[in-house]
């Protein structure tokens, strides 16, 4: 099922359409992968889109029985054939292309990675940071922090599946001042979800791209593989927190389409006259608890200990 334009993604609408692209790759088969995701590609640059976002791993497919089963199929960002691939589709048909794969580092490293390719060729790479369940047996944590990269269709960056499940990572890539954060994932279904309620990911999801006004384009897998399901449900959220497009089904290959403008979504971090959630941060209370390096105050030197122990002296 392919997920045709909106009346709001037409071509007179402004901003960048950006499309999110659910499939189900098999473990594996690298080569068949790679193929479906050109196709795919091609079929959402033919309908407009100057952003895709393809699932975590979707060249490799996700549940790998060993690490060196992954490392067989890993390959590294300067000569890698979904690199190569990528590129060229980029390079083409003049998008954007961001997509997980698993990444040779060079010495014995590997890593849950996502490329982004853009018409000159490879702009950057990010590396998962928070590993889920037995991924801890297959790849290393990421070393390369949040970056945040310039494009012509704006500020881009990317996290992957569980790094949304820490709020720290959003903030901080709003903080370098992000437009649009492409999220590759594979998505499972989470303990204790009751039946029919919304997943997990998306109320993290609204919550992250509400909280810190950017919009968030996350392009899920479907299917099973060796026993573990996907969920599907890929999502689009605007900077407001609010889905433009999706959730997608739960078990089809689709394509979910949306338009995202620069400047209304710079426009949404401010609520009111008074509100700019960036600027309304307290770094100065959050900072020394979230590990910088600063001294917290300590019990004797705060006001509210004072003011405590005068209540209880009286």
């Amino acid at each position: 099922m392919h997920i045709p334009l909106s009346p709001r993604t037409t071509a007179s609408a402004p901003g960048t359409l950006v499309a999110s692209i659910q499939m189900e790759p098999r473990i594996g088969q690298k080569k068949q992968n790679v193929m479906r995701t050109l196709r795919l590609i091609e079929e959402a640059a033919i309908a407009g889109a100057k952003l895709v976002v393809l699932p975590e791993l979707a060249n490799t497919g996700y549940m790998f029985e060993s690490r060196e089963e992954a490392l067989g199929l890993a390959e590294r960002i300067a000569d890698g054939a979904t690199v190569r691939a990528w590129t060229d589709a980029a390079r083409s048909l003049g998008i954007h292309i961001a997509g997980g794969i698993a990444e040779f580092g060079g010495d014995g490293r590997l890593y849950n990675a996502a490329l982004l390719a853009g018409p000159q060729g490879v702009i950057g790479t990010y590396r998962k940071l928070h590993l889920w369940n037995d991924e801890h047996r297959i790849f290393d944590r990421g070393n390369l922090g949040l970056p945040v990269f310039e494009t012509g269709i704006g500020k881009l960056a990317m996290a992957i599946c569980y790094d949304g499940w820490f709020p720290e990572v959003y903030r901080l890539l709003a903080a370098q001042d992000a437009d649009i954060i492409c999220v590759p994932t594979n998505w499972v279904p989470m303990p204790g979800q009751p039946a029919h309620s919304a997943a997990m990911a998306h109320i993290l999801t609204m919550a992250a791209a509400h909280s810190n006004g950017v919009s968030i384009v996350c392009a899920n897998r479907i299917g099973t593989e060796r026993t573990q399901p996907f969920i599907g449900q890929s999502l689009i959220v605007g900077a407001r927190g609010w889905p433009l497009a999706g959730p997608a089904s739960t078990d089809g290959e689709c394509i979910l389409y949306a338009r995202i403008d620069r400047e209304q979504s710079r426009q949404a971090r401010r609520f009111n006259v008074f509100n700019e959630v960036l600027s309304d941060r307290r770094g100065d209370v959050y900072d020394p608890m979230l590990g910088t390096g600063w001294s917290l105050p300590s019990a004797e030197s705060s006001p509210i200990a004072h003011s405590d122990s005068t209540e209880t002296s009286r």
